[in-house]
């Protein structure tokens, strides 16, 4: 799932979601790609009935993604404008499938109804062509299977600074879990020869290894005299 904000193309995505369903043994996939405005760029200085060199990239794209096992559902949330995306919707033209659809949720949630029926017009009209699509995704030629997605550069890596984020937060993690796993290792061991794990409970509710347990008169947490000692079983 990508989320974009601003205008741009989403040419890039689309030719990565190909190269996943190449590396897939070209496995059925949905690509879901949310934006919160109008996606494709076109240059002011375009004359009417032209399309910009991001427009023309994103059609490829589509195109070349219509000859794989590949559908693309955009949802529009936001003030859109949405005009364009109704276009590419309507009038893609050469494809081996109507592969694309777009949903316009702001427009439906702000419907006057219950919240559940919203959502359930949502779900329907970002899904009520899958099946459709993955049949005719059924009867893609072999022939056409040669790599599209190989041709050309494929998408860029995430930036230095984005890796390095990404790899910091996951060094946190791992010492955050290495944190947990001892914390969670010292508890279950008993707390006076820190080695045996816990198998007996007192009166009181504190636990020790029978071993230790079975020496002392008090509870070496809450120093209350043990009357009662019970074996703990795994």
């Amino acid at each position: 799932m990508d989320t974009f904000q601003g205008p741009t193309s989403f040419a890039p995505v689309i030719d990565a979601a190909i190269g996943i369903v190449e590396k897939s043994n070209w496995q059925y996939h949905v690509l879901v790609i949310i934006a919160d405005g109008q996606v494709v760029t076109r240059n002011p200085k375009t004359p009417p009935g032209k399309l910009s060199s991001q427009e023309q990239a994103t059609i490829n794209s589509i195109v070349a993604a219509s000859y794989y096992p590949l559908s693309i559902i955009l949802i529009g949330v936001g003030d859109g404008p949405w005009d364009a995306m109704h276009k590419f919707d309507d009038n893609m033209p050469q494809r081996a499938f109507d592969n694309f659809q777009f949903v316009n949720f702001t427009k439906i949630m702000s419907e006057s109804a219950d919240a559940s029926k919203k959502e359930a017009a949502f779900a329907l009209a970002a899904l009520m062509e899958i099946p459709f699509q993955y049949r005719a995704t059924l009867s893609l030629p072999n022939s056409k299977r040669e790599s599209i997605y190989g041709k050309s550069a494929g998408p860029l890596p995430p930036p230095p600074e984005v890796i390095n984020h990404d790899n910091a937060v996951a060094i946190q993690n791992l010492e955050h879990a290495k944190a947990e796993k001892h914390s969670s290792s010292s508890e279950s061991v008993c707390p006076i020869c820190l080695t045996n794990p816990k198998d007996m409970a007192f009166a009181c509710g504190h636990t020790t290894c029978k071993d230790c347990g079975v020496t002392i008169s008090t509870c070496p947490l809450c120093r209350e005299p043990i009357k009662m000692r019970l074996r703990l079983y795994a």
